[in-house]
């Protein structure tokens, strides 16, 4: 299979199985550092995966957003709302425009090395909070992007629809070593258990009906 495309890495639970998923056509991993509480853990796991694939991963630093922007994922792990997604204290979390900037970022770098498609593991599950993960901002971003590039970059975002528990159980078919992803948004050794991200994870796994290895505080 052509190696044709880039991936957008966090090192979370949703890339890494995209990134085993595509694993045949996916020339680079690109993971950006933009100073968010759990940077450095998902960014760890992100090169342990790539290393264990044999994918080339680069990190790109993004600390202007840790600097001019306003989020809770930004601003310490005292400052993360714990409970559900759908709670309305989690809108803290949303980093303005993330995906939009690390998308054309992502796409630079793909036309840059004559790759065609960019690929982001966004899901269903993000919709309620998060604006630039909704299939109307990627169906848009992915039509700027090919109307910017000479060779028509676009994205692929085989997610978009599905839940986090029907991503799980994808990864879990593939043989996904979840052991070696990172979820939590407080950034700690291990994870909270408390936060959106984690009760999130937790639900994935008891509802995909597969253990669950992840090591949490509480």
């Amino acid at each position: 299979m052509e190696k044709d495309s880039i991936i957008v890495l966090s090192g979370g639970m949703d890339s890494v199985t995209l990134l085993h998923q595509e694993r045949g056509r996916i020339a680079l991993a690109v993971t950006f550092d933009y100073g968010s509480n759990h940077n450095a853990r998902e960014t760890e796991c992100a090169r342990c995966q790539c290393a264990l694939l044999g994918i080339e991963h680069i990190v790109v630093p993004l600390m202007f957003m840790k600097h001019y922007f306003r989020s809770s994922l930004l601003s310490g792990a005292d400052d993360i709302p714990e409970g559900h997604y759908a709670d309305e204290n989690m809108k803290s979390t949303v980093v303005p425009f993330r995906n939009g900037i690390m998308l054309s970022v992502a796409c630079g770098l793909a036309e840059s090395r004559g790759l065609r498609h960019v690929m982001i593991a966004n899901h269903g599950g993000d919709h309620a909070i998060y604006p630039d993960c909704r299939r109307p901002f990627i169906e848009a971003m992915g039509e700027a992007m090919r109307q910017g590039t000479y060779d028509g970059v676009d994205i692929i975002a085989p997610f978009t629809d599905i839940t986090k528990a029907r991503i799980a159980a994808i990864g879990h078919q593939l043989g996904v070593d979840y052991a070696l992803t990172y979820s939590c948004y407080k950034g700690g050794e291990r994870h909270c258990g408390r936060c959106g991200t984690c009760v999130e994870r937790r639900e994935a796994f008891a509802l995909a009906g597969i253990p669950d290895p992840t090591v949490y505080e509480q």
